[in-house]
């Protein structure tokens, strides 16, 4: 593998995780929505908090797992039910397999391949990076920063929070980014566990919401 083509799949992996990429990221909240509607995030602390439970404990811990486990050529089907028994209530499945959806239909429309398209997000992005000469560690740390990117995106606007100290909450989760996607390169399916009772308590209350400004 030349340097160029490894800054071309660092590129591509890049351009599949940015803002720009047509999965919805936006419309869904992870709950968040709720915990602030709530009360229970009221500033950069709380929302820091929050957001260092939710990807050392729960879906992005998990999330990093089942995508290293698809770069190693792991069972999708499988993968994917592992996924869903993950997802503590309806919305979150909705989150997970609609950006899933809309991942693969994109790549496939742009990479001319055929991808199975019901799949969740982080299985679709595991497998469509295997083929990548981009490490696993490095693969899951960007998904979780893009994870985490979209979340304090919305913590910016419905906490609210200023830009510079919502970026510094993102900014200062960089070495836990790092240290759980080289983790989730060395673990199994064996290590899958989330324990974020307060996170997913507040997805499953925001299915029954009076006013919801977004769809998880």
């Amino acid at each position: 593998m030349t340097a160029d083509a490894s800054a071309r799949d660092l590129l591509a992996l890049a351009q599949w995780l940015s803002p720009a990429f047509p999965v919805g990221g936006f419309a869904f909240s992870h709950g968040l929505d709720h915990a602030v509607a709530a009360g229970d995030l009221r500033d950069a602390a709380g929302f820091g908090g929050w957001l260092d439970a939710v990807l050392r404990f729960g879906a992005g811990r998990s999330d990093a797992i089942l995508l290293t486990q698809a770069m190693a050529g792991g069972d999708p089907e499988v993968l994917n039910d592992l996924a869903a028994a993950l997802c503590p209530c309806r919305e979150r499945w909705h989150e997970t397999l609609t950006q899933g959806r809309a991942f693969v239909r994109t790549t496939n429309a742009i990479c001319s391949t055929a991808l199975a398209a019901d799949c969740a997000l982080p299985v679709a992005v595991g497998a469509r990076a295997r083929g990548l000469s981009v490490p696993a560690a490095t693969v899951a740390a960007l998904y979780l920063q893009a994870f985490a990117g979209n979340l304090t995106s919305i913590a910016t606007r419905i906490v609210p929070l200023g830009q510079t100290e919502a970026q510094a909450v993102l900014a200062g989760l960089a070495d836990t980014l790092a240290t759980l996607g080289a983790a989730a390169a060395r673990s199994g399916l064996d290590d899958l566990a989330s324990g974020v009772p307060g996170a997913d308590l507040a997805a499953m209350l925001h299915e029954t919401q009076e006013v919801r400004l977004f769809q998880s």
